[in-house]
């Protein structure tokens, strides 16, 4: 159960990063830190049962290599992770107007949740149901988002990128986790 809090921790990084960068310039109001933490974490929740369904479609070509795959895939996600995490690129900037407000909002999600979908082809590796890991992804990211949004202004969007190289690390112990627990 400890490596299910661990990738719901890391998986949310992200998307605490983006909420951290949204609060620091947005509207401070519990209805845009709500709104921001259920569109996140209801998008890193769906996005890993949408990846462990295509795994499932394609599991018994894979399982002999399906440690490695998850190896892989959450090295490479935890090693962009960390990338992004250092990088000079803008972060998401909050757009304008209500229409454009949720759009942005809908993006972000989205955009913070393809890792999930990605990691959600581990699922199965877990000792946790598949829709128990789900809940649990989706209930820490929203969890952490809604006041990471709130305090922002105070903690400002520089601890975003250790929230979010912190992620990426525990991405990449998952999965030597993994590839060492099928390895002996």
């Amino acid at each position: 159960m400890i490596e299910l809090v661990l990738l719901a921790l890391a998986l949310a990084a992200d998307a605490f990063a983006v909420s951290l960068v949204r609060g620091s310039a947005g509207e401070h109001s519990s209805a845009r830190a709500v709104e921001l933490g259920l569109a996140f974490g209801i998008a890193q929740g769906l996005m890993p049962l949408l990846g462990w369904t295509l795994g499932a479609l394609f599991a018994h070509r894979i399982e002999a290599v399906d440690h490695w795959i998850a190896f892989g895939l959450l090295a490479v996600l935890g090693a962009r992770m960390i990338r992004q995490a250092f990088s000079d690129e803008p972060n998401d900037a909050p757009a304008q107007g209500r229409r454009g407000h949720l759009l942005g909002v809908v993006a972000a999600a989205l955009a913070t949740s393809v890792d999930a979908a990605a990691a959600g082809l581990t699922l199965d590796l877990f000792a946790a149901p598949v829709w128990l890991s789900c809940l649990a992804i989706g209930t820490v990211t929203a969890l952490l988002c809604i006041p990471g949004y709130w305090f922002a202004s105070r903690i400002g969007p520089r601890l975003g990128r250790w929230a979010e190289a912190a992620g990426g690390l525990v991405l990449i112990a998952l999965g030597a986790r993994i590839l060492y627990a099928h390895l002996t």
